[in-house]
């Protein structure tokens, strides 16, 4: 009996333990994961291209201003060409006032890239009010790509498409009329395309011939344990919810987000950003 009781009582002291690491020392800090790229369709201007792709930051759940301000200044330090944020800037559970609103402007104002910087809709921000974020992207410098693009010129008007897909899980992906460009001419070889769902790649795959496609939405498993996580994984995001994949040639690159989604709990899983270097390779 008394082996019992004090394997009972560790074994409590250990849960314990992970649900106090989980809570407060998972949830924080912030990884930068750095990951080369070489491609022979980068135009030669665009050599060494820097990109910084962050997502999913579930404002006001467990991110504060406070931690945006350290996330911009990690994105600063970086110095980066472009910026891409694939989505859930705000939690859906959460409700935002004006000095919250302006917080976030100011925040990612104050992010620095050279070409742009550009965001989505995920599916918490969907469910709030689409002015919300048309004030807060349009007032911060970023473009928001709603099934719609936009051209990123370099010297010699050499070119990048940046196409960023609405949301999947409300029905709202529309990759040929994110694709529109193209109906006419067909004139840039490196195409980008942002989806908050990484689920929906394989039908931008199956349609359309891209070179990159950035995602969020998974976090890569909050609770990263191999079977437990799957449990966790929301819906498009069954079948891609690692860090890469290659989708029949293309990668496909799903960052593990910011912040929390339904609890706030990551374990095996610490937020992070990530960054790409893109090369061009002689063919």
């Amino acid at each position: 009996m008394k082996k019992f009781i004090r394997f009972l009582f560790f074994f409590l002291l250990f849960v314990l333990l992970i649900l106090i690491y989980g809570r407060y020392v998972g949830t924080d800090g912030l990884i930068t994961k750095e990951i080369k790229i070489e491609t022979t369709y980068l135009p030669s201007s665009f050599d060494g291209l820097k990109v910084v792709h962050f997502s999913d930051l579930h404002y006001k759940r467990v991110i504060n201003k406070d931690r945006v301000q350290k996330i911009v200044d990690e994105i600063n330090l970086i110095n980066p060409d472009v910026v891409f944020f694939t989505g859930d800037l705000i939690d859906k559970d959460f409700k935002i006032d004006d000095t919250d609103k302006n917080d976030l402007i100011n925040l990612l104002s104050s992010i620095n890239a050279k070409y742009g910087k550009y965001a989505i809709i995920g599916n918490h921000d969907y469910v709030k009010d689409a002015e919300l974020f048309n004030e807060i992207y349009g007032n911060s410098d970023f473009k928001l790509l709603r099934n719609e693009y936009d051209i990123i010129y370099g010297d010699g008007n050499e070119k990048i498409f940046v196409g960023g897909v609405d949301n999947y899980s409300y029905d709202k992906a529309d990759i040929d009329k994110t694709m529109e460009y193209f109906n006419g001419q067909d004139d840039i070889s490196y195409k980008i395309i942002l989806v908050h769902e990484p689920d929906y790649a394989d039908t931008i795959v199956d349609k359309y011939s891209v070179n990159l496609i950035l995602a969020g939405h998974s976090h890569n498993g909050q609770i990263n344990i191999p079977y437990v996580k799957n449990y966790f994984l929301p819906y498009g995001s069954k079948k891609y919810y690692d860090n890469y994949y290659d989708v029949n040639g293309v990668p496909l690159y799903v960052s593990s987000g910011i912040g929390e989604s339904r609890i706030n709990f990551r374990l095996f899983n610490r937020p992070s950003i990530n960054f790409y270097r893109i090369n061009n390779i002689e063919s």
